[in-house]
């Protein structure tokens, strides 16, 4: 039963500080190490450097940059964006270390779940400030980040002494976090295209696509106009010598039923007459 407590711990711990350092690295940091020196927690020999003062001053000192920081309407989203290569590698060595000294595999396992569940934490945090940061006034990004803070040091505290409901608060995040991080991008990319229109980007582009059109059908334009129809170039005497030049084809054609015995001398005599006294085609009479 004891034993059983303990890995349920450790696993909380792991879990826990990997979870909390995607969110807030300087406060998993400062509370930790405080918990350390304090007595209230012992930290396994692989985390013990928390508790020396340098790294509690360090953590404390970064944490109060972080508090004001984190407040200021754009400026946090891109604290967020440079934290993105702090917060997750911090996360795989808390966790790796929070594993203590088992063996290798246990470690790199711990670390491998320890840097996904910060960078799932990170991902969720950075793009819900993208969100609030659309709204121009101050106030919900404030609360957002006061609740950040509540909720890193009140998660902290629930893995340490309470690790099996922390555990499974953790599980409802992760399917929330699964849920909510492609529904949130995919509002943040509609988003961003919306900005993208308002200061004209897209209206330019589409400028440039009409504008490109409108030179392609003046230039269609110019090409029809450059090649003359048919019937507008061949003159008056030309399409009367054609037509004359088919007749006399039709009248060999005839002469040729005729002597094949198709045509009797009648019927000959009658279609010759048809053709011959067929005039010229109305356009060729009446040219322009």
């Amino acid at each position: 039963m004891e034993s059983y407590e303990m890995l349920v711990a450790t696993i909380a711990l792991t879990m826990g500080a990997s979870w909390a350092s995607g969110i807030n690295l300087y406060a998993t940091l400062l509370m930790l190490g405080l918990a350390g020196s304090t007595g209230n927690l012992d930290l396994p020999s692989d985390l013990e450097v928390l508790e020396n003062p340098l790294v509690i001053g360090a953590a404390g000192i970064m944490y109060f940059v972080e508090f004001f920081v984190d407040k200021t309407p754009g400026v946090d989203s891109g604290w967020d964006t440079l934290h993105t290569f702090v917060r997750i590698p911090a996360g795989v060595l808390l966790a790796a270390g929070a594993v203590g000294e088992i063996n290798p595999a246990m470690e790199v396992a711990a670390g491998i779940l320890g840097g996904g569940l910060a960078a799932t934490s990170h991902a969720t945090k950075s793009g819900s400030r993208l969100l609030i940061n659309t709204s121009p006034e101050p106030f919900s990004n404030w609360g957002a980040s006061v609740t950040e803070d509540l909720l890193v040091i009140g998660g902290l505290w629930t893995a340490l002494n309470h690790p099996v409901l922390f555990l499974i608060l953790l599980i409802a995040f992760i399917a929330l976090a699964v849920w909510m991080i492609p529904k949130l991008w995919r509002l943040l990319a509609s988003v961003f295209r919306k900005l993208a229109t308002i200061l004209g980007f897209k209206t330019k582009r589409s400028d440039d696509s009409s504008s490109q059109n409108n030179s392609n059908t003046s230039s269609q334009s110019d090409d029809s106009v450059a090649i003359p129809l048919p019937h507008t170039q061949i003159p008056f005497e030309q399409a009367a010598s054609l037509n004359q030049r088919e007749k006399m084809d039709n009248l060999e054609r005839l002469h040729q039923l005729y002597k094949n015995g198709v045509l009797t001398e009648e019927e000959f005599q009658k279609e010759k007459f048809k053709l011959l006294s067929n005039s010229y085609p109305e356009e060729t009479q009446n040219p322009h």
